[in-house]
C-alpha cells in the first residue's frame, strides 16, 4: 500500500516538532514509541505504520495551535477518533503528527425543545442516545460500532446504521459543526437550525475524512422515541430469496425503521455468539424491524409476513417483547465479533448497490468464493443496499491477505458495475483508493481535489487517503476564496 514518501526535513526537525507541540499541548505529547504502538492502526489492522508522534488535546484551542505548529513547520497532519475506522483512513505517516480526540469527550448541551444535542468529537455514539434517553429520545444514526466509535469519526465517514433506511445517514442528523482549519482557524457552520444558506459546506465537511479540517464540536439532531417498535426474523432457503424480498418490501412502499440481512455463515456464527435465536438452518436471515404506532406496525408486520410467504420464507418470528426486540438486533449487532471467532482474521468490505441487484450480487460473491479460494460471510444493510461482506483469510499463510484484497477490489468493483458506488459507510481511506478510477474519471478527481485545495493548500491533511494521486494544488488551478464565496479560477462557467 503506497503512501507518500516521509519528508526527511520533518523527520530531521522531529525534537523540534516535539518540543514546541508540548509547550503547545501541555501533557498531550506521546513520542516515545512503545507508547506510539496502540496508534499504528485503526481497524484496517493488515496495514501499520508508527506515527511520529501523537498529540492528545483537551480543547479546540490545543487543537488549533497544533495545527499552526504543524503547518508551519510542514508537518503532515492524521485526524484520529476512536480508531475503530474500517477503510485505514487513520493510519498514520512516517513523518506525520496524529492529532487524537479522544480527551474531547463531553457533551456540552442538550436542547429538549428543539431536539439536539451538542457534543465534542470524543463522545460516543451510544453515548448520545445514553444522555437523553431518559427522557423518550434517541439518536437516529447506530453503526454496529456504536458503543465505541465517535461522533467525530461518524461525521468524518458520514456512518449509517442499522436504522439509516428510514432516519438517514449521519449526514442527515447533523445541524452543525465546529472545526478547525489547518491555518488553526476555528470556524462554525451550522447550528440548532434545520438549513443554512448559502454552499452545503456542512455536505462538504460531512465525509470528507480528515482532508479538509478537523471537527471539535458536534450539533445533532435528537427523535422521540416511537410508540411502538417490532422486529420480525425471516429465514430464507436461499440468499437470492431474501434479496428478492429486500427489494419487494420497498416496491411496496413499506419503509422499516430497519432491514438487515445476514447469510447462513454470519447467522451461525452471531448465533453461537449471542444466542438470538437465530434459524440455524436458513440460507440467509432477514431482520424487519417496522416502528410507529401500534395499530400500524402491526398492520405492516402482516404486509410484510405476505411478502416474505410469496418468496418462499420458510420462517417467520415477531418480537413478543422489547427485551426479544433487542435481543434480534444483538446477534447482528455482534456480527462483526462473532465471525472473528471462525476465522483467524477478514477484512470487511463497504460497497452500496441498488436494491434490485442484490440477488445478482450475492450468487456473484458466492462464485467469487471458489475463484479466490476464500470464504465470505455477508452482513448488510439490506434496506439501503449497503453491503458489508466479511472476507475471512489467515493472514499467516502466505499469499491470503493478497488474495483478499484481489477478493475485496473485484466485490468493490461489482458494486460500481451494476449501478453502485464504492462506500456506503466506511469511506474510502487507503483501502478504496486506488479503486477510485473505477467510479470516476479523471476530471472527477481532479474537481474533487480542488476542492480539498480551498481548505488545504499545502496538502498536509490527510494526504495519502481517498485520492490515488494527489496533484499540487497549481497543477489543479487552486480554489480560491472570494468574497466568503467557493471561485474556480481555471473552471468554465455554464
Amino acid at each position: 500500500m503506497l503512501m507518500p514518501a516521509p519528508d526527511q526535513s520533518v523527520i530531521r526537525n522531529r525534537a523540534a516538532l516535539i518540543a514546541r507541540l508540548q509547550e503547545a499541548v501541555p501533557n498531550g505529547v506521546i513520542a516515545d514509541e512503545r507508547s506510539l504502538k496502540p496508534y499504528e492502526t485503526d481497524a484496517l489492522t493488515a496495514y501499520r505504520q508508527l506515527p511520529l508522534v501523537v498529540v492528545l488535546p483537551s480543547n479546540t484551542e490545543q487543537v488549533a495551535a497544533a495545527l499552526k505548529i504543524c503547518k508551519e513547520m510542514g508537518a503532515r497532519i492524521v485526524p484520529r477518533g476512536a480508531g475503530t475506522g474500517l477503510s485505514g483512513g487513520a493510519l498514520p505517516l512516517a513523518d506525520g503528527v496524529t492529532i487524537g480526540l479522544s480527551k474531547l469527550n463531553k457533551i456540552l448541551d442538550i436542547d429538549y425543545e428543539n431536539r439536539t444535542v451538542t457534543a465534542q468529537p470524543g463522545v460516543t455514539n451510544l453515548g448520545i442516545t445514553h444522555a437523553v434517553q431518559h427522557a423518550g429520545f434517541y439518536y437516529a444514526p447506530d453503526p454496529s460500532s456504536q458503543i465505541a466509535c465517535t461522533i467525530g469519526g461518524n461525521v468524518a465517514e458520514n456512518s449509517g446504521g442499522v436504522h439509516c433506511l428510514k432516519y438517514g445517514v449521519t449526514a442527515n442528523n447533523i445541524l452543525g459543526v465546529e472545526f478547525v482549519t489547518i491555518d488553526g482557524e476555528i470556524l462554525r457552520l451550522g447550528g440548532k437550525h434545520m438549513d443554512a444558506e448559502g454552499y452545503d459546506l456542512l455536505g462538504i465537511l460531512t465525509g470528507s475524512e480528515g482532508l479538509l479540517g478537523i471537527v471539535t464540536e458536534v450539533t445533532v439532531r435528537i427523535l422521540q422515541k416511537p410508540e411502538t417498535a417490532r422486529a420480525v426474523l425471516v429465514g430464507f432457503p436461499t440468499v437470492e430469496a431474501g434479496g428478492e424480498t429486500v427489494a419487494a418490501v420497498i416496491a411496496e412502499g413499506i419503509i422499516p425503521g430497519g432491514m438487515e440481512m445476514m447469510d447462513n455463515p454470519a447467522i451461525n456464527a452471531a448465533e453461537d455468539f449471542v444466542g438470538a435465536g437465530y434459524p440455524r438452518d436458513a440460507a440467509s436471515l432477514l431482520i424487519v424491524e417496522l416502528d410507529g404506532p401500534a395499530a400500524e406496525v402491526d398492520h405492516l408486520i402482516q404486509r410484510v409476513e405476505t411478502i416474505a410467504r410469496a418468496r418462499g420464507a420458510t420462517y417467520i418470528r415477531v418480537s413478543a417483547s422489547e427485551e426479544e426486540r433487542a435481543a434480534f438486533w444483538a446477534g447482528r449487532k455482534s456480527a462483526f465479533p462473532a465471525v472473528g471467532r471462525i476465522s483467524p482474521d477478514y477484512m470487511c468490505m463497504d460497497g452500496t448497490i441498488p436494491r434490485k441487484a442484490l440477488p445478482h450480487v450475492l450468487q456473484r460473491m458466492e462464485e467469487m468464493q471458489s475463484e479466490f479460494g476464500l470464504r465470505v460471510a455477508n452482513v448488510f444493510h439490506a434496506g439501503d443496499g449497503n453491503l458489508h461482506p466479511l472476507i475471512l483469510f489467515d493472514a499467516n499463510n502466505p499469499g491470503e491477505l493478497e488474495r483478499c484484497e484481489a477478493f475485496g477490489a473485484a466485490i468493490l468493483k461489482l458494486c460500481v458495475e451494476v449501478g453502485g458506488v464504492l462506500t456506503g459507510e466506511h469511506g474510502v481511506g487507503i483501502e478504496k483508493r486506488d479503486l477510485m478510477t473505477h467510479q470516476f474519471g479523471e476530471e472527477d478527481l481532479a474537481q474533487q481535489q480542488r476542492l480539498k485545495c480551498a481548505f488545504d493548500p499545502a496538502g498536509l491533511l490527510n494526504p495519502g487517503k481517498v485520492f490515488p494521486q494527489l496533484h499540487r494544488c497549481a497543477e489543479l488551478g487552486k480554489m480560491v476564496v472570494h468574497q466568503g464565496k467557493l471561485a474556480f479560477p481555471d473552471i468554465p462557467r455554464f
